[in-house]
């Protein structure tokens, strides 16, 4: 077991998502995943029916004692549901010695089209964590979209919305092209030395579920245990093609992924 990931996100009660997804990804590839979990979700394939929220000061407490203790490598940030939480985890953050690298994964909209985010929640993670704190940020398309105010329909705009959100602070940005249509999906990262892209071809699988939580758990585990922001982002890449290629089928909607297909079989 190598790279301590401690996660910061929310609980998919479906299993597909969130903290259990990401619990999932860190274990396949090898890393120790520990948790802070930010809110509780009623949901399942089929859709989030509702959110109960985690207290901002409880929120803090478990990375505190989390950091204090365990200690970690990297840290990856999911859904933040609130402003007064995002303050909180900032308020963390800033009174840390030295900080491992920060992967935020800004969860906005669940695959079913439920909004996760109130509005103050998204300006605050602006402010507070993206500029200041984030060392890997790893929008989807709408996501993008909402961040930067802009309208994103072809690779250049994906590039010059990358450019604003590199402009804010984090190393790098992971700009996601699964929301454009095609059978190539074009991934974009880029940081201060230049554009790297990623392209593989599209899996048409109605088991995407949680694909934005799994890759971004994926690049944290990778910085974790010590690979370059490039490495990280190409190996968790063809981890989250390989949990679709052989998920499950589990659910009547957007299915979960197989997050052990990287796990021996046993008799």
């Amino acid at each position: 077991m190598q790279g301590r990931v401690l996660i910061i996100a929310g609980s998919d009660s479906g299993g597909g998502a969130g903290i259990q997804a990401d619990i999932k990804t860190v274990t396949a590839l090898g890393g120790y995943a520990a948790t802070a979990i930010t809110a509780l979700t009623a949901q399942n394939t089929l859709g989030v029916e509702a959110i109960e929220e985690v207290s901002a000061p409880f929120v803090a407490r478990q990375i505190d004692v989390v950091l204090k203790d365990i200690g970690a490598d990297a840290i990856k940030i999911g859904m933040l549901h609130r402003r007064q939480v995002v303050e909180a985890i900032a308020d963390v953050f800033d009174r840390a010695e030295k900080l491992p690298p920060v992967v935020l994964d800004p969860v906005m909209i669940a695959k079913g089209g439920a909004s996760l985010i109130a509005t103050e929640a998204s300006e605050a993670i602006m402010s507070r964590l993206i500029g200041p704190h984030t060392h890997v940020l790893t929008p989807n398309i709408p996501e993008a979209e909402h961040l930067t105010r802009t309208k994103i329909d072809s690779l250049a705009d994906m590039e010059k919305a990358g450019r604003l959100l590199l402009s804010e602070g984090p190393a790098a940005i992971l700009m996601k092209g699964g929301h454009r249509d095609g059978m190539e999906i074009v991934d974009i990262l880029l940081t201060k030395d230049g554009i790297e892209t990623f392209s593989h071809r599209r899996i048409e699988s109605r088991s995407t579920h949680g694909t934005g939580c799994t890759l971004s758990s994926a690049i944290a585990t990778g910085l974790a245990q010590g690979l370059s922001i490039s490495k990280a982002v190409a190996r968790a890449i063809r981890y989250v093609e390989n949990a679709i290629f052989e998920a499950p089928g589990i659910g009547a909607g957007h299915g979960p992924l197989n997050h052990g297909h990287t796990v021996g079989r046993f008799d």
